[in-house]
């Protein structure tokens, strides 16, 4: 499999981790930005640490925290075309 492949497979099996802990999402639009920052700040804090700038409690592990940024950034892709789906079968 190729590189992406390799990582959509990864994003998926995060959404599919992520819906069996929390249930379905569905969040305003300033929750999933809180979240997906969060997520983000991960990224951020291991990149430090594999510098050697970060603190003990730092995310370490950098791919795991960029699919998870994906995966809930997916998260926030379903609910909008949800939603948006549902106003076009409304105006039907």
């Amino acid at each position: 499999m190729n590189l992406k492949g390799r990582v959509l497979m990864a994003i998926d099996q995060e959404r599919v981790r992520q819906d069996k802990k929390w249930g379905v999402q569905r969040h305003d639009d300033g929750t999933w930005l809180q979240i997906l920052i969060e997520e983000v700040g991960e990224v951020a804090q291991a990149m430090q640490k594999e510098k050697g700038w970060g603190k003990e409690s730092d995310a370490d592990n950098k791919l795991k925290e960029i699919i998870h940024v994906a995966a809930v950034a997916t998260a926030m892709a379903e609910q909008e075309l949800e939603r948006k789906d549902l106003i076009f079968q409304e105006a039907e």
